[in-house]
């Protein structure tokens, strides 16, 4: 991300800044807005989506990147509850983790378990590979919805619910809710050879040069990122700049509802008649600090276009949307750790992305703009009445990641008073396929989905218990490495997972060719991909890092490890407990969503994955199928996330037992993939009647009411327990005392 010079606001700063936006309040537009939150309080919901920003210290002596954005921080900590014990779903990555909130479902059931892209085997065995990020209702290479749900159409989308209840939706930069390429979401939307289309196309068509580039980047800016779902007859969206919101495959229909698609359409409406501060004379949006129009590296005004949007152009935009009236607006933030300059090159071009390390000045510098941004959010926000008191704030980074890299300089840095340095902040670079070859004579043809997780696809598709299957795994399992950073000699594989297992974590889809031979998930310091197929005497080196300051990538997500996929979420509004932070329970993304829709009193037309965090609400905000018995509900809603979780009891055991049973003799595969098969089909089937029970109560006003023996949290503890003795290479029996553990 990129961070332009900005002038810290402080409190006196703050205080002008409430008081000229009081002045100059813009006019709204606004649908008839019909939540159904406890008591009516809740009218608008503001959700943000950060990109790897850590609660935790990533260097014991930094603060972490929270702790150095105290604005947001303290807003958190004293009107509401925040939690450290939060999990990604596997693999842990930008595009699956995001979907998972914002559907409230895992990739099995939404199209996306492996991100930011995946792929998919052809008829002929063969590999392809399609981006994650397409908007909701494209078609992905394998010719079905990229958001593919269980019974073969895309997924329900996640502003329905809001937008049926006359609310519109705003989105600026969040996975799949507005567009994401072009020119393919151009044409999903308003058609192959419409306008739009034939322009678009022209312009990326241009010849690559460095005079071309402003015109190629050009319809990125204009139709990128930026999204307005509208509420039917709502104004914003009934004059020229609408198009109909098209979800032909959405429960219950969705005809009569139109849309603004990208920055050429969103800023004419939402700029019409807004303050000076949101808005220029000329209809451009405004950074939240009013000083700034938030335009592309050429000066194009609209959407930044490379994804990386900082807090103070997110944050901005996000405002300009509220202040018109929308009172639903969705917002991601790029990383803190990564200086994505906005500058450009000799060459007309953006340059490549420089990685800090904990405690680096830039690092810090951009963490005291992003709490800077905060401060004018919140100012604005409360200058237009839009607070805690009325307002459900959300926060959830898609996960958090792993710094690759030297020891800090000097010993004891702390970032704030004493700056630290690298010799080292670069992750490190594995040629998979090279390695097999040089190391085990391995010459299969394979893809990679690159990751530090990566996933393999095996040309021809063979069977998981096919002999070149097999083979791979072993030889997988035996890779090692000398790291370039520590000199110590590691093992590449951590844990391996087959199709039974990835059955397990939720990664199988309703597309078979999406389906991976294998996932390795590795050493959480390296980054594997696919090279040309040569030997690793032939330069350049299969192992690598890279050297400041030219590290480019040195934050390694992705992957099983926890200071990868235990990341954090908060809230705060009507509803939200005071709690402070809170790390008692445990939670994954996805129950991010039904917590969210019960706060604000709505329905999804489908049962969710993950369940309603009652643990974080207030008694008067349970919705009343949950407050009837509450402690029934709590208690089978965690011994279920222990079930279902891909990060939960059974998902990390069963990839113990996977991997050590995937690395050992075909017998023993053999007896593995009987026993972890029918683990999993057993595990479906009871989670998929306590999640009914659990939507029930949060949704249909049926309370919980789950005793005894036979009952489900009884029998979800009973296959826990099963799978934790077979990771401890324990023979399972069922003799267990009446809760279902042992004595």
């Amino acid at each position: 991300m990129g961070l332009r010079s900005r002038k810290y606001i402080g409190l006196a700063g703050t205080i002008l800044l409430i008081g000229a936006l009081a002045a100059v309040a813009a006019p709204s537009a606004r649908a008839s807005c019909q939540l159904q939150s406890a008591g009516n309080q809740i009218k608008h919901v503001v959700y943000i989506t950060f990109d790897n920003v850590h609660l935790r210290r990533d260097d014991p002596n930094v603060p972490s990147d929270l702790e150095q954005m105290p604005h947001l921080l303290n807003f958190i900590l004293e009107n509401g509850t925040i939690s450290g014990n939060h999990h990604t779903p596997l693999i842990s990555h930008t595009a699956h983790d995001i979907l998972s909130t914002l559907t409230g479902v895992y990739g099995d059931r939404m199209g996306n378990p492996v991100a930011n892209s995946y792929g998919f085997f052809r008829a002929d065995g063969s590999v392809g590979f399609q981006t994650s990020f397409t908007y909701w209702t494209s078609v992905a290479g394998d010719g079905k919805p990229n958001m593919l749900g269980t019974d073969g159409k895309t997924f329900p989308a996640p502003w329905v619910p809001f937008t049926r209840a006359g609310c519109d939706f705003g989105a600026f930069s969040t996975a799949n809710i507005e567009f994401e390429t072009l020119p393919g979401d151009v044409r999903t939307v308003f058609g192959v050879g419409s306008p739009e289309d034939v322009s678009v196309s022209a312009a990326l068509a241009l010849p690559n040069t460095p005079a071309n580039q402003a015109a190629r980047t050009a319809p990125n800016t204009d139709f990128l990122g930026i999204a307005v779902h509208c509420a039917q007859g709502s104004p914003l969206c009934a004059g020229p700049n609408g198009r109909p919101d098209q979800l032909p495959d959405e429960p219950g229909g969705y005809a009569g509802f139109n849309a603004l698609y990208g920055n050429v359409n969103v800023a004419p409406v939402i700029c019409q008649g807004a303050s000076t501060v949101a808005c220029d004379g000329s209809g451009h949006v405004k950074d939240v600090f009013g000083t700034t129009v938030i335009a592309d590296a050429f000066g194009h005004p609209g959407f930044p276009s490379t994804f990386d949007p900082t807090a103070a152009e997110s944050l901005g935009y996000a405002a300009a949307m509220l202040e018109k009236g929308i009172p639903v607006v969705y917002l991601y933030i790029s990383d803190v750790h990564d200086l994505n300059s906005k500058a450009l090159d000799a060459n007309n071009r953006l340059p490549p992305a420089h990685a800090f390390g904990p405690g680096e000045a830039g690092y810090v510098a951009q963490l005291q703009g992003y709490d800077a941004a905060f401060a004018a959010f919140f100012a604005r926000l409360a200058a237009d009445g839009i607070t805690k008191d009325n307002t459900l704030f959300v926060v959830v980074p898609d996960e958090n990641d792993h710094f690759v890299g030297s020891q800090p300089v000097p010993v004891g840095c702390d970032g704030v008073h004493v700056p630290c340095t690298y010799a080292f902040a670069s992750e490190i670079a594995a040629t998979l396929n090279r390695l097999l070859i040089t190391q085990r004579g391995n010459a299969t043809t394979f893809s990679v989905h690159n990751d530090d997780a990566p996933t393999v696809y095996i040309n021809g598709n063979p069977a998981p218990a096919a002999a070149v299957t097999r083979t791979m795994e072993h030889d997988l399992d035996a890779l090692i490495a000398t790291n370039p950073i520590t000199g110590n000699v590691d093992k590449l594989s951590v844990f391996l997972a087959d199709q039974a297992e990835m059955k397990v974590l939720h990664m199988i889809t309703a597309s078979p060719a999406r389906t991976p031979t294998m996932t390795m998930f590795g050493d959480e310091n390296y980054f594997f991909s696919n090279g040309s197929a040569t030997n690793c005497a032939v330069a350049p080196a299969c192992v690598s890092v890279s050297v400041a300051p030219a590290s480019t990538f040195a934050w390694n997500h992705g992957d099983v490890q926890e200071d990868i996929t235990r990341t954090w979420m908060a809230m705060v509004g009507p509803g939200v407990r005071h709690q402070g932070r809170d790390d008692r329970v445990f939670s994954d993304h996805a129950d991010v969503r039904p917590t969210l829709i019960a706060l604000v009193g709505l329905k999804d037309a489908y049962v969710h994955e993950g369940r309603v965090l009652a643990e974080k609400l207030d008694d008067h905000a349970l919705p009343s199928g949950i407050r009837a018995h509450t402690e029934d509900f709590v208690k089978l809603a965690q011994v279920f996330k222990q079930l279902n979780a891909p990060l939960g009891s059974v998902g990390r055991n069963s990839l113990v037992f996977a991997n050590r049973s995937i690395t050992s003799d075909d017998t023993t595969y053999s007896k593995y993939v009987a026993a972890i098969s029918a683990i999993a089909t057993s595990r479906d089937a009871l989670a998929s009647e306590i999640k009914t029970v659990l939507n029930a109560a949060a949704f249909a006003d049926q309370p919980v009411r789950d005793h005894g023996e036979d009952g489900l949290g009884a029998r979800a503890r009973r296959i826990i327990d099963q799978v934790e003795d077979l990771a401890n290479g324990r023979d399972h029996d069922d003799h267990r005392d009446g809760d279902g553990h042992d004595d």
